[in-house]
């Protein structure tokens, strides 16, 4: 489960997809959209156990949000796992152990579990999560709206503020505060495409940012180097396939590391994990 979908597999081979949700579910509304992204994975049922990693979800047991989970899904607490979405990702990249994770979806992080538990970034869209989906939609709307105050127009940068604004619906600032603070992180997140649309179509601010997102997640790369020790780092997520600027700047700012990019089946990894656990 991320910010802008939720993906499952069960054991017997069936496959699915709903709307993305978090596990801070500290409101109403955060979760009602929980229950919302796993409530199409009843039709699957009836489970045995279920195994969830899911962004927002911390790395002690939340016998509130299993219990939550549980409900939803036909089954007692005692039956569903919830890890952070790092530990599945991780699990999934590196079932021996062996390595490290950077992932940059609508957030950001490096995780290992190496020798124990590092974790570095992943402090959500309000902090950091450099080089994420959040982050590059967020540092353009910052980068065209200080040009607009400037020059009462995005001088230089006219093609990222027709896809960006585009995608938001008007050019005004009405538009943009009521999709940033009316919206979720997955709807900000989103935004990263059309500034990626814009970097294939020359913009150079679109540009420098797709360069500037991949020297943040080399960031991330080098420190889980520096404090888990030497291992091949993969990378995973949607930001990667956005743009080639984003890997290019990446793999430039990780000089003697190896880095690999995997396309792990999580869904996958977490039905197989929850049989055996079933078991």
């Amino acid at each position: 489960m991320g910010g802008t979908g939720t993906r499952w597999a069960t054991s017997d081979g069936s496959r699915g997809e709903s709307a993305g949700a978090t596990g801070l579910v500290f409101d109403a509304a955060a979760r009602s959209a929980f229950e919302a992204a796993l409530a199409p994975m009843r039709a699957d049922g009836p489970f045995a156990g279920a195994y969830l990693g899911v962004t927002g979800a911390g790395f002690e047991d939340d016998p509130t949000l299993r219990t939550l989970a549980g409900a939803v899904l036909g089954l007692p607490a005692e039956s569903v796992t919830i890890v952070n979405d790092m530990v599945l990702a991780w699990q999934a990249v590196w079932p021996e152990g062996g390595g490290h994770l950077v992932a940059a979806g609508t957030g950001s992080v490096g995780f290992s579990m190496e020798g124990g538990v590092t974790l570095v970034g992943g402090r959500g869209t309000l902090i950091d999560d450099g080089g994420s989906g959040a982050w590059i939609a967020l540092r353009a709307l910052d980068a065209l709206w200080r040009l607009i105050d400037d020059d009462s127009a995005p001088k230089g940068a006219e093609i990222l503020a027709d896809a960006v604004f585009g995608a938001i619906g008007g050019s005004d600032w009405e538009a943009t505060r009521r999709h940033v603070y009316g919206g979720d992180r997955g709807a900000i997140g989103r935004l990263a495409r059309p500034v990626a649309e814009a970097a294939h179509l020359g913009d150079p601010l679109a540009l420098e940012l797709m360069a500037r997102a991949g020297g943040e997640l080399a960031r991330l790369a080098r420190a889980l180097v520096a404090r888990a020790g030497e291992a091949p780092v993969a990378v995973i997520g949607g930001v990667l396939p956005l743009h080639p600027e984003i890997r290019t700047a990446m793999e430039a700012g990780t000089p003697g590391i190896a880095l690999t990019f995997p396309t792990p089946d999580a869904p996958a990894t977490a039905a197989r994990l929850a049989k055996e656990l079933a078991r």
